[in-house]
């Protein structure tokens, strides 16, 4: 609970910092609608970010990541996906990664086999109204570890000028057999080079976790904006109840990310 207030904090403290900008950029438009000539808007950056050392563990790194957000796209005899706020169908693609597991480098973790890093690809769809929206997402993991994994959540959506955009709302998250067996299954010859620290186990699919999320983003001049997350999860299911989490890691997962992201407008066809 004591890292939720943090993570909160932070975020109001970014809050109050950008809340002194120019009176000029009170006009920003934060969706500006894709003109005649435009055929994809997207915004795309990078960032810092707060989280535990791997899927369960006890221990926080800070890592970086990417951010993109797909705010429009016209494909000729296909049709016109997003281009405005407050309200209607969006769809786009979804992309995760997680880092490597090499299990020599944290005490709790030797004698397990080390996970090379994972990439997520897939596609997110959501509906928007004024003030809310629900999405779910779907991708394929591949590289260390292989399977399906996506999200389903709701949002409250709070805009107090057309600078900031803030969201918040529950999540649930799922995953494959496969990819729940390569991060949280222990095989009998791991928990032997363990010296039986962790015992034999076999991670099932379905629900991963449970938590909440907020993201919040400034437009501090145009097409230029600072992004901001936090989240608490916890792990439930087989997830929870493997020796990973349940011996060596925390159920309890928390993350804070900053980072610095521009959109771009480009006419493809």
């Amino acid at each position: 609970m004591t890292r939720v207030l943090f993570s909160a904090a932070l975020l109001a403290a970014f809050a109050a910092a950008t809340h002194t900008a120019s009176a000029a950029d009170a006009l920003l438009d934060p969706t500006p609608m894709a003109n005649a000539d435009t055929d994809l808007v997207i915004i795309i950056g990078a960032g810092g970010r707060f989280q535990p050392a791997y899927e369960g563990a006890s221990e926080t790194e800070v890592s970086p990541f990417p951010i993109i957000d797909l705010e429009y796209l016209r494909i000729p005899g296909l049709g016109q996906f997003g281009g405005k706020k407050g309200g209607g169908f969006s769809i786009g693609a979804s992309f995760e990664s997680v880092g490597e597991r090499d299990s020599s480098e944290y005490d709790d973790l030797e004698g397990l086999n080390d996970v090379s890093a994972t990439y997520q690809l897939g596609v997110k769809a959501g509906y928007e109204w004024d003030f809310a929206e629900i999405y779910g997402a779907a991708r394929y993991a591949f590289g260390g570890a292989h399977g399906v994994v996506g999200e389903i959540g709701a949002n409250a959506i709070f805009r107090p000028s057309a600078q900031w955009e803030i969201k918040a709302g529950p999540v649930v998250a799922f995953a494959s057999s496969d990819y729940m067996d390569t991060y949280f299954s222990v095989t009998p010859g791991e928990s032997i080079n363990t010296g039986g620290r962790l015992g034999a186990y076999e991670a099932k699919g379905g629900l991963k976790s449970a938590g909440v999320v907020a993201e919040a983003r400034y437009e501090f001049r145009p097409d230029w904006f600072v992004n901001a997350d936090a989240s608490y999860t916890r792990l439930v299911g087989d997830a929870a109840d493997s020796p990973i989490v349940s011996d060596a890691g925390d159920e309890n997962q928390f993350t804070f990310g900053l980072g610095l992201s521009k959109r771009f407008s480009l006419d493809l066809f």
